[in-house]
């Protein structure tokens, strides 16, 4: 007689109405907590753009308001005129009209510094950090990475490294700035090529044949630089980390199929190993350029002034290398700096609405075009790469 057959039940399906009932409020709390954070996000975006998106745009052509991405900072007048009428006008817009109109008459005349004109500065002086930083970081990022993946020995030491790697990740933005300072700012152990050396803060200057320059150590001082590179230290850990997660996910039969063929270590890592990583790098750059970015503490000691008249290169001195030197040894604006200043240390007042509400929104859809183009960028590595 045939034995009956048995059904097994699911071990990990749910037996009892209530046990059901525990899994569904746990997936209701789950998705409770995820909508709260897409809501947040939401409202933040949302908020800044109907704020600053009438900033930006104008009703007539060409609707954006190109003044505002053209123009350097300057300081915002505003007073009354004889009717009563209140007007806002900025510094070279107000010389203008006085010289115009010697006689108006100008009731209640207010000014606020960094007020008034445009952001070019602050844009100008954002993306050269970046651009300084990202250089830095990347490259010795990635070869640190590669380190310590393919090369280093597993054991203690390597384990030291990769915990303090970890621990610099979450040292605050404020204790990199005061590093920078102290190392990058003050010391006087990094050279410049000029033509006049500060001889004051120099250990010694170098004369350089046939040139009538000299390769002078007296240090950086707050410059673009010196804030670059605070910014690039401060991005590694979270570089080290990304780019060493993308080098394990490669799988290690890439690499025996590699050194297999007669390939050596380093043909290997860069043939079989770097290509199939380089989405999970362009994340890791991402992840980097938005660490850095919106950072206020490490520029506000290394490299960003309030207001400056002129471009880094439009003030730079020499030719040659002295004026690629010259340049990258000057202060910048930053959109970071910027918005704390017109926004935490200038009185509050409507005037300041529109410089402070358009710098938050550029800002907000730089970072945005950063993330978009790495996404692109990601995904079309992907497509191109066949596992």
């Amino acid at each position: 007689m045939p034995e009956p057959k048995t059904v097994s039940k699911n071990p990990f399906r749910a037996s009892s109405r209530k046990q059901k009932v525990k899994d569904g409020l746990g997936i209701g709390l789950f998705a409770i907590f995820t909508y709260i954070i897409m809501a947040c996000a939401v409202v933040i975006i949302g908020k800044i753009t109907l704020d600053g998106l009438p900033v930006i745009l104008k009703s007539e052509a060409p609707f954006i308001n190109t003044e505002f991405f053209t123009k350097k900072t300057m300081t915002l007048n505003q007073f009354d005129t004889a009717e009563g009428e209140m007007v806002r006008m900025d510094n070279d817009d107000f010389y203008a009209f006085k010289e115009k109109n010697p006689d108006a008459v100008i009731n209640n005349h207010k000014t606020f510094s960094y007020a008034g004109g445009g952001i070019i500065g602050p844009i100008v002086g954002t993306f050269m950090l970046v651009i300084v930083c990202m250089t830095v970081a990347l490259f010795v990022g990635i070869s640190a990475a590669v380190y310590l993946n393919e090369y280093a020995r597993k054991g203690k030491m390597l384990n030291a490294i990769r915990l303090s790697i970890m621990n610099l990740a979450g040292v605050p933005s404020i204790v990199y700035g005061l590093f920078g300072a102290a190392f990058f700012v003050h010391s006087p152990f990094f050279p410049v090529f000029t033509n006049t050396p500060d001889w004051e803060k120099a250990l010694f200057a170098m004369p350089l044949w046939p040139t009538d320059g000299y390769l002078s150590f007296q240090g950086w001082g707050e410059s673009l630089l010196a804030g670059g590179l605070t910014l690039a230290v401060m991005a590694l850990p979270v570089i080290i980390a990304a780019c060493e997660e993308s080098l394990k996910a490669v799988p290690k039969g890439f690499r025996e199929a590699s050194l297999a063929l007669g390939a050596t270590k380093w043909q290997c890592i860069r043939t079989a190993v770097l290509p199939y990583a380089a989405p999970g790098i362009l994340t890791a750059s991402v992840l980097g350029i938005t660490r850095v970015a919106g950072e206020t503490a490490p520029i506000m000691f290394t490299a960003a002034v309030a207001g400056k008249d002129k471009l880094p290169w439009e003030d730079a001195q020499g030719t040659g290398l002295y004026w690629i030197s010259d340049m990258m040894t000057q202060s910048v604006q930053a959109l970071p700096y910027h918005i704390y200043v017109v926004t935490g240390k200038l009185p509050d007042d409507p005037a300041l609405k529109n410089m402070q509400y358009g710098s938050v929104f550029v800002f907000l859809l730089l970072v945005i075009s950063i993330a978009m183009v790495s996404v692109y960028l990601r995904a079309r590595f992907r497509k191109n790469l066949k596992w």
